[in-house]
């Protein structure tokens, strides 16, 4: 199963790293270049084990996820339960670790796919790994930025007092 990842070190310590993480439109679209839209469904109002969101990317592609895991300041973790025909399973992980530096994190994030239909995998999945690679690259470097966002940070610190 194809697996891709990104790591950066951010100047701020696990707990804002996570609540950046976190944040949602129309704050999340200040640094997230990957979405085009996201919400929460089924009339959750912020993210935990079992809630489901609704991404659309800017590829035009939409999928229904779940949060499988929640443990700020540490990780998160997802799974898809619906999206693109040729995805059979895609799920992911984020995590946060204190890096080297006093009051920086490492953030890790690691997703892993299979596709489908079966005689098309080899060529969907090397393909997959490209895109998705670039994608996660980019989405990493505009989290980092975000780090660095003043709206973005004030609007995780507040996520942070009212958690």
């Amino acid at each position: 199963m194809p697996v891709v990842e990104a790591m950066i070190t951010v100047p701020v310590p696990p707990d804002l790293a996570f609540a950046v993480s976190q944040t949602t439109a129309p704050v999340r679209y200040r640094w997230d270049p990957f979405l085009r839209r996201q919400h929460f469904v089924d009339g959750a109002t912020r993210p935990g084990k079992g809630v489901r969101t609704f991404t659309r990317s800017k590829h035009g592609l939409t999928m229904v996820s779940e949060y499988v895991s929640f443990a700020p300041p540490t990780n998160v973790g997802m799974k898809m339960v619906r999206g693109p025909w040729f995805f059979e399973m895609f799920a992911g992980g984020w995590r946060f670790a204190p890096a080297g530096t006093p009051g920086h994190t490492v953030a890790t994030w690691r997703y892993n796919f299979r596709c489908r239909p079966r005689f098309l995998r080899p060529v969907l999945e090397r393909i997959g790994v490209w895109l998705l690679g670039r994608d996660i690259r980019r989405r990493i470097a505009g989290y980092a930025a975000g780090c660095a966002d003043l709206v973005v940070l004030e609007a995780a610190r507040e996520a942070l007092r009212v958690r």
